[in-house]
């Protein structure tokens, strides 16, 4: 599976965007799809996670009630909605596709990252 993360940018603290990973390969669905960030300076770290079915979903508690995390396996693609965005949330971020996990290291394959930048 090769995945190809999109959607950062720049926004103001308080504003939404919504980042895409599209997946090429026919095994998507088998997958669950996770969202990490890295933000300079610090270590990858989790953010959101969704079963192959869509069927059960997690989150990081910094993140909780702001993101939404999901898929359409007919258009092989995973998304994370971002909405009242904080600066702390400023950082790469990058889609994995393995199992149902938290940790990064569970994880088989990975996009290339995105840049989400968030003004105070």
């Amino acid at each position: 599976v090769q995945l190809q993360a999109s959607g950062g940018g720049l926004v103001q603290a308080g504003g939404s965007l919504r980042l895409s990973c599209a997946a090429s390969g026919r095994s998507f669905s088998s997958y669950a799809m996770g969202w990490f960030r890295q933000a300079p300076g610090k270590d990858r770290e989790f953010v959101a996670r969704i079963s192959w079915n869509g069927g059960r979903t997690y989150y990081a508690d910094s993140v909780k009630g702001r993101f939404t995390i999901s898929r359409d396996n007919a258009k092989n693609t995973a998304y994370l909605q971002m909405n009242n965005l904080k600066p702390e949330d400023t950082a790469v971020y990058y889609c994995a596709a393995g199992p149902y996990s938290a940790i990064q290291y569970d994880y088989n394959y990975w996009g290339q990252g995105t840049q989400v930048t968030v003004s105070s």
